[in-house]
């Protein structure tokens, strides 16, 4: 019995790689390998190499296959170096997009590399498989490079693209993927010619069979898993495929399950955005890549985007208040210099988007902008990531004041906590991105790039941005804080900067023993007496009115419910309270 142990290298423990589940799968279902065993070892980038070097060891297989990734390829290098010195007899085969452009090079530098196996692989490494089974010569499978016996590099014809459908289903058995994501692949390919993506290189889209697909997410509804992560490139191209796929998902919610769905919105049409609407809140996220709103960027990114389409689609999910819509921009693509790249910021930041992702160009082997580098100006990384370090347009300075935004943007905005802080904020500046700036300015002025304050010091933080450059309403911003930390948790240990609520005890007592007998607002607490409610819940007192500077005639009381929480933001539910007499009651909507 031989071994081949398919080695995943993620980038967190969270993440599987469906690659070399796929391989797997693919060769156990039509190989008939009876002398072969396959395993798959999983490991993370943050593992050290000698921990990884001695499983393997341990494992003794006759042949290690590792995915390779621009996260992961630093790891595999010191693999290649070290792992033969302890098993000197194995066979090293390498795959993936990181070694697909370049295969005889990598061959030429690393002696300890047996073959690499090009693109797509389940057929590939099938025949692989039978080959360390006894079957065939290397010389006759194609798809791979290698090593010959006497030394020479190979590289045999292109494999031809596989019927997507012919592959196995990977999760029969979800306990192994238990506190993992679930990816999920419906087609493969994308048709459009984005020019620093690999999937611009496979324009055929093939789309797995839709009854196999309807089958598969029915066991991952049945399982209840958390999320299924979809890494069809672009969802949406063909729209009888994506609607089927998310009627399917509407009519048999389970009410747990998220989907995510990485889709090009200005494609979206009425009918898709009405699925879209009738969604659970939390059932769907999509994930949208803008990449840059500058008209002479996108036509020379080989991109077809309107921009004023796509901003008024966006603002058409958000009418179901129920998608969480994730946006990305990029750093350091032509013609986006840093203005551009700001107003670009600004667009994207008024769509509204849950998340907003800064990435920086990341110039990959086999991509146009890898062959344009030098027309651009782009210098980049020798080592992976090969990140953008400047292009004609952008000065490396730029790129690393662009990074400090975009920590900014990570910890204040994509973290959810100062909503409603930021929301307000945000308005004190001639635009979105100067607020930006400024918030970097400041923690560059105190140090916090340094030693970078705990989540819950970084209220007093903008407390602190805030006293710098609106002092006279320092009170005004006191509350927007103190609301948002409670609409994000429960805090036991009242912040300074919150108001003292002694006087308003009795009011808050009463309304909790009044609550015991009717349960008319706090419904879904019946079973607790008012002590339990008082702990579960939470009442804050406001004296300015949310969307005002100035204090309100009469203050508020906002009651935050935990049990009930927005999916998208993950926010407690808030009812505004009136006094009446001694206790609390509901105050009308229209009051």
């Amino acid at each position: 019995m031989k071994k081949i142990i398919l080695t995943a290298i993620n980038a967190k423990y969270i993440h599987s790689n469906p690659a070399v589940y796929s391989l797997k799968a693919y060769a156990n279902q039509y190989g008939q390998l009876g002398d072969i065993e396959i395993e798959i070892a999983n490991y993370t980038i943050n593992q050290q190499p000698a921990e990884i070097i001695a499983d393997l060891y341990q494992r003794r297989p006759e042949v290690v296959a590792i995915s390779c990734y621009i996260w992961n390829i630093d790891v595999v290098y010191i693999l290649l170096k070290e792992l033969k010195k302890v098993l000197p007899s194995v066979d090293i085969w390498l795959g993936g997009p990181e070694v697909s452009f370049d295969a005889c090079r990598l061959m030429q530098k690393w002696p300890a590399i047996k073959g690499i196996i090009l693109g797509e692989g389940e057929q590939t490494f099938l025949e692989l498989a039978k080959f360390y089974q006894g079957t065939g010569t290397l010389g006759e499978i194609a798809g791979i490079v290698y090593r010959s016996g006497q030394g020479e590099i190979v590289q045999n014809e292109q494999r031809a693209l596989i019927d997507l459908t012919k592959i196995p289903f990977l999760y029969h058995n979800p306990g192994e993927f238990e506190n993992r994501i679930i990816y999920y692949e419906s087609s493969r390919g994308c048709p459009f010619r984005c020019s620093y993506c690999l999937s611009s290189i496979d324009k055929t889209v093939r789309l797995r069979d839709i009854d196999l697909v309807k089958k598969e997410l029915a066991f991952f509804i049945a399982q209840k898993v958390s999320q299924v992560k979809f890494i069809d490139r672009t969802f949406n191209c063909n729209k009888a495929h994506a609607k089927e796929i998310w009627n399917y998902i509407l009519e048999h919610d389970n009410g747990i399950t998220n989907f995510h769905f990485e889709v090009a919105a200005d494609l979206l049409s009425e009918e898709e955005l009405a699925i879209l609407n009738r969604f659970r809140p939390g059932a769907v996220q999509l994930e949208i890549g803008v990449q840059s709103t500058n008209p002479q960027t996108i036509q020379e990114i080989d991109r077809v985007m309107n921009v004023e389409k796509l901003s008024s689609i966006v603002a058409r999910i958000h009418e179901g208040n129920n998608v969480h819509i994730h946006l990305d921009l990029i750093v350091g693509l032509p013609h986006e210099d840093y203005t551009s790249f700001g107003k670009s910021f600004d667009d994207v930041f008024r769509m509204h988007p849950q998340q907003l992702q800064l990435g920086f160009l990341k110039v990959l082997k086999g991509s146009k902008m890898h062959q344009k580098a030098k027309d651009y100006g782009l210098l980049y990384t020798d080592d992976a990531p090969y990140e953008v370090l400047c292009t004609n347009d952008i000065s490396y300075a730029e790129i690393l004041r662009l990074k400090q935004i975009e920590e900014m943007v990570e910890l204040f905005y994509n973290s959810n906590q100062f909503r409603t802080t930021l929301t307000a904020l945000t308005l004190e500046f001639e635009r979105p991105f100067a607020m930006f700036e400024a918030l970097a300015d400041f923690y560059e002025e105190r140090g916090y790039y340094i030693q970078t304050p705990a989540r819950s010091y970084r209220y007093h933080v903008l407390l602190e941005f805030v006293k710098t450059h609106f002092a006279e309403k320092t009170a005004y911003y006191k509350e927007l804080l103190t609301r948002d930390l409670y609409l994000r948790e429960n805090a036991k240990t009242r912040p300074d900067f919150a108001p003292d609520l002694s006087a308003y005890k009795d009011v808050m007592r009463q309304f909790y023993r009044d609550q015991m007998a009717n349960h008319d607002i706090l419904s879904a607490y019946e079973q607790y007496d008012a002590r339990q409610m008082a702990r579960m819940t939470h009442i804050e007192v406001f004296a300015y009115d949310a969307d005002l500077s100035q204090p309100a005639a009469e203050p508020d009381f906002v009651l935050f419910d935990y049990m009930r929480r927005n999916p998208l933001t993950y926010e407690a539910e808030t009812i505004v309270l009136k006094r009446c007499g001694d206790t609390l009651v509901k105050r009308d909507d229209h009051e």
